[in-house]
């Protein structure tokens, strides 16, 4: 098969298009992702009965079983208990819990790095615990991970691919369509991986760039 420039250039608004929703479920489950594993790692340290337990449980079935069952059975599996939602939707969902079970992680070993001095002086003061977290603990336990959660946003936006499997049109998705009714494979799975490639390299650079600023000093 030649490659042909002129159908490259009529399929680029359709790949465009499945760029652009990747990118929209990329940044909606890392949102998802982000609230629920902050919330998931700080019930799990604060070690609350019967609950941390429960999200400990939770944390290890997520990690311990493949992201592509998850998506088949939360949108073939569930709609027969009377669970049913849209392809898009139910692949945001799935893949932002997904990735909280890896940021709650994440967020529990930033929370367990702070000082214990810090936690003292927060109590010698009196400070209320909400303002603890807020003002003392949370931003000191952050700023020490942001490089490794940029990382999990770029794994999620390669991820998305996997959405194909429950007909989300997104870049991947929108590659196979082409190559299916035009019955030409080259361009449209070379254009997407290259789409990939571009976006996963320019966020790569960001990572690095946020791992140089907030890498801890020794």
């Amino acid at each position: 098969m030649i490659w042909s420039n002129e159908y490259a250039i009529d399929i680029l608004p359709v790949l465009l298009d499945g760029l652009w929703l990747t990118v929209r479920i990329t940044l909606l489950g890392m949102g998802i992702a982000l609230v629920l594993g902050l919330f998931v790692a700080v019930i799990r340290f604060l070690k609350i009965p019967v609950l941390s337990a429960l999200f400990t449980f939770y944390v290890l079935f997520v990690r311990g079983t493949p992201l592509l069952a998850q998506v088949y059975a939360a949108f073939y599996v569930l709609p027969t208990y009377g669970i049913r939602f849209s392809a898009l939707v139910t692949g945001v969902a799935v893949i932002g819990i997904n990735y909280s079970a890896y940021t709650a992680e994440v967020y529990r070993a930033g929370i367990e790095g702070v000082p214990a001095g810090q936690w003292e002086a927060a109590k010698a003061l009196s400070l209320p615990h909400r303002r603890t977290w807020a003002k003392i603990v949370l931003p000191q336990s952050i700023k020490t991970i942001i490089p490794v959660l940029g990382n999990y946003w770029v794994q999620m936006f390669k991820d998305t691919a996997i959405l194909s499997a429950i007909t989300v049109v997104e870049l991947m998705q929108s590659a196979k369509t082409l190559a299916n009714s035009d019955v030409r494979s080259l361009e449209p799975y070379t254009i997407a991986g290259i789409m990939y490639l571009v976006i996963s390299y320019t966020a790569s650079l960001l990572v690095k760039a946020l791992e140089r600023r907030y890498a801890p000093t020794h």
